[in-house]
């Protein structure tokens, strides 16, 4: 094996480790060798968006692929950055549509097209006429790649056909038991078909199975989390921050499970406990944020105090529709 190779090789293994930093490094060293090497442009861009850097991974991305117009694998990395976490959803459709063209097999199509389903579902809401048409579009099951099957699942469940989505999801489920994004829609599913106790059992091994993975490699410790948390509570409108100025502030990875065996969601962001306690004269006394879900959804570290905002403020909306917000009474259609 020459040098280069062992370098981007090298740099998968460390991403494959959860090391997105000695990657760049190997990524770089690689750069050394060949400045125009897409392959190595693409790396650069893994590196950044596994260490929380969206903006710096989608110019890598836009390098390889204009050292390389045909590269697909480029193309659809740089879309799912585009969709998360920064929420361009007009890129992100852009780059599908030429990933689409290029699809050479049916893996490709459906691979490329699932990407421009979530980008149009981000991008127009409410609105699901453009994304069924998308799906209209996928190859029929069963795929070949068990991935497939449980996101073509996920996207009939997102456009709530659950007649279509349930036997995908269950296959997905049964075929990995530890796909905890499976686990995750398999609750969903048997929780809109009625099925308490199997969405019970589900959410509960969902949970167990996010908390077997590794944290995001750009994880803010515990007390930065705390301060960007108390930051929130003190900065944010006053109508809301009345509810929670006194609370107590805790943090956890997840809710546990005696709060999933109650019906609380396992990827919950927030939760407020203690709520109108007449002797602590306080509507909130204790706040709990659950780090593993915030930083999934914020994508990298400067999406966190923009995830907790949004999510304290909604949970205030919900609680007390009372407060005296714009938002107030029709939060509670919000979820």
């Amino acid at each position: 094996m020459d040098q280069f190779s062992a370098h981007l090789d090298r740099g998968w293994e460390l991403i494959s480790r959860n090391d997105p930093r000695g990657a760049e490094s190997s990524a770089r060293r690689a750069l050394e060798i060949d400045p125009q090497s897409p392959e190595a442009y693409n790396l650069l861009g893994y590196c950044a968006a596994l260490d929380g850097n969206p903006v710096d991974a989608i110019e890598a991305y836009r390098q390889a692929i204009a050292l390389d117009e045909t590269y697909f694998e480029a193309m659809l990395n740089a879309a799912e950055v585009h969709i998360h976490p920064l929420h361009e959803y007009g890129e992100a459709i852009e780059m599908c549509e030429l990933a689409i063209e290029l699809a050479q097999t049916d893996e490709e199509v459906v691979d490329a097209l699932l990407l421009k389903f979530d980008a149009v579902l981000g991008r127009d809401g409410q609105d699901l006429t453009e994304a069924r048409v998308v799906l209209d579009r996928l190859p029929p099951a069963p795929y070949d790649n068990p991935a497939h099957t449980f996101l073509v699942g996920r996207a009939y469940y997102e456009l709530g056909d659950l007649d279509r989505a349930r036997p995908l999801i269950e296959d997905a489920a049964a075929k990995d038991p530890m796909h905890a994004e499976a686990w995750y829609y398999l609750a969903l599913v048997r929780d809109e078909r009625g099925d308490q106790p199997g969405a019970t059992a589900a959410f509960l091994r969902s949970r167990e199975l996010d908390l077997a993975l590794p944290a995001p490699a750009w994880s803010l410790g515990r007390d930065e989390l705390r301060e960007l948390g108390r930051q929130v509570v003190a900065t944010i409108d006053p109508n809301l921050g009345r509810f929670v100025r006194k609370a107590d502030l805790f943090i956890s990875d997840v809710p546990g499970i005696e709060l999933v065996a109650d019906g609380v969601d396992p990827r919950a962001l927030v939760l407020f406990d203690g709520i109108n306690v007449p002797e602590l004269g306080v509507p909130v006394a204790r706040l709990f944020l659950y780090q593993r879900n915030i930083e999934r959804l914020a994508g990298g570290p400067d999406g966190v105090e923009g995830e907790l905002r949004s999510s304290v403020e909604r949970e205030i909306q919900l609680t007390f529709p009372e407060s005296d917000t714009p938002g107030g009474r029709a939060s509670r259609d919000l979820n």
